[in-house]
């Protein structure tokens, strides 16, 4: 067992190392220096005047906003090692099978997977940066990379090796789709873990509406959103959130939760990707647009950020490329559903309307959660640990309706798994998927993905006969969780 004080030390030394480099590193270094010309500043108290001038000068509790959420990858999702063997097999073949397909795509149509744009074309793209919806270019004969079911066929065919030497499934293993002895929740763990979502706590979603009197809960709630907003608490905030964001305090709270302050950096940063998005030509710059003319632009909430949706998703993809001694070389994200992926940013734009911030809370939504519904692993938060709770919860709690759904030919988990991976975007009505958003940024898991999911399958032939954007989702949520029999 490793020894706790042991286990701290490795703790701090993966923080220290994950904050060195990065900007408020660089920012604290500057304030530091600075700070040597004050004349509060003794040299035989140095250390001790400089953390002083740091705690009151406001940089301390920027440095514990930046090491309060955990889960904030040290390294890019790719290199973080999943532990289990046969996941990392699985993961390996899912991206080499992606990369097949796009080089498949390039060798069809005879275009290659990067170019450098002629200056001509360079000088038209940044002329019209801002109304790049305005083209209409011929893609017809550009195809998804995947679907959402092709997915799911590769997670129903995932098997830990060491549990097929002749043993014979569960009955619960076998009716499900998900065939891999991950541990997952039940409803008691479900309570204990989102118990802020209990009944008798207030929500936004539930106790704001025109029925409940706002001096009941919605006024008091927005003064102490106000007050965390004034403390910027990161933790706090993430605490906050697990009821509930008021519409007009939810952008600054979700940017303090993800430690977004647009700096000029940050900016600049933005400006060089939008610049390397000029000068080169990719193959996903075509399916992003297609994928944007085929979502996006026909919804009734996203059309008009249609244009931010290009600029956004196309640097966000274009960071991963790498210029070196040959004319260009790039580097494919290779587990991104271009389709999913555009509905992940989409709902954003209702928040931030500056390009770079909007670039920037989209990254850390990523690269902190939405990646997860894309790629095979063995972690909680994972589209395979999702599936396999949702499939148990589903037959656990709601028998009937599993074993019918299954009787009829139509598997709960196939009928839902497309709304999985774009965590529901695009189905719910906007304000309703920013409340479902607003927990998994509070609990900062994507569990309680699964839990709306089987309020969603529940409610289905209702919704089917309406509209499944009419939905509400807190109160179904909250109605499973705690008033389900246990």
């Amino acid at each position: 067992m490793l020894d706790p004080d042991r286990g701290l030390s490795l703790t701090i030394a993966r923080v220290v190392q994950r904050l060195q480099g990065s900007s408020l590193h660089s920012q604290l270094e500057r304030q530091a220096r600075v700070s040597l010309h004050k004349p509060e500043i003794k040299l035989e108290s140095l250390k001790e005047d400089i953390k002083d001038f740091l705690k009151t000068s406001g940089w301390e509790k920027k440095l514990q906003n930046a090491v309060s959420f955990p889960c904030h990858p040290a390294a890019p999702p790719e290199h973080i090692k999943e532990p289990l063997a046969y996941m990392r097999k699985a993961q390996g073949s899912w991206e080499k099978r992606i990369l097949k397909s796009l080089n498949s795509m390039c060798t069809e149509l005879n275009i290659p997977l990067a170019q450098k744009r002629p200056v001509n074309e360079q000088k038209e793209l940044l002329n019209k940066w801002n109304e790049m919806g305005t083209d209409e270019p011929d893609l017809s004969l550009f195809r998804p990379v995947y679907a959402p079911k092709d997915f799911l066929e590769v997670l129903m065919n995932l098997r830990n090796p060491n549990y097929e030497n002749g043993e014979q499934p569960s009955f619960r293993n076998h009716l499900g789709l998900i065939q891999v002895p991950l541990k997952v929740k039940d409803i008691p763990e479900l309570k204990e873990d989102f118990s802020e979502l209990g009944l008798n706590i207030g929500q936004l979603g539930i106790d704001d509406s025109a029925q409940v009197p706002p001096e009941l809960f919605e006024n008091e709630h927005v003064r102490v959103g106000q007050k965390v907003l004034a403390e910027q608490d990161s933790a706090a905030a993430q605490q906050y959130v697990r009821q509930g964001c008021p519409t007009a305090l939810r952008a600054d709270l979700w940017a303090l939760i993800l430690n977004i302050s647009n700096q000029p950096e940050d900016i600049l940063y933005y400006e060089q990707l939008k610049s390397n998005v000029i000068q080169h030509d990719l193959l996903v710059d075509s399916l992003i647009y297609k994928d944007v003319k085929l979502t996006a632009s026909n919804d009734d909430y996203y059309f008009v950020f249609e244009d931010y949706l290009y600029q956004v998703c196309n640097c966000f993809l274009v960071r991963k490329r790498k210029l070196g001694m040959e004319e260009y070389a790039v580097f494919y994200p290779p587990n991104v559903n271009y389709n999913s992926f555009i509905l992940s940013v989409a709902p954003l734009c209702f928040l931030y309307h500056e390009p770079s911030k909007l670039y920037q809370i989209f990254r850390e939504m990523y690269v902190r959660f939405f990646f997860r519904l894309h790629s095979i692993s063995s972690h909680p938060s994972g589209i395979v640990s999702l599936c396999l709770l949702f499939e148990t919860l589903l037959q656990t709690h709601l028998p009937q309706l599993f074993y019918h759904l299954r009787e009829i030919g139509a598997q709960p988990l196939r009928i839902s798994f497309k709304w999985m991976v774009r965590a529901f975007s695009g189905y719910l009505a906007t304000d309703q998927l920013l409340l479902l958003w607003d927990r998994i940024l509070g609990y900062n898991s994507l569990e309680i993905l699964a839990g709306n999911r089987i309020t969603f399958t529940k409610h289905m032939k209702s919704a089917v006969l309406a509209d499944l954007s009419t939905l509400k989702v807190m109160p179904l949520l909250q109605i499973f969780l705690f008033a389900t029999v246990t």
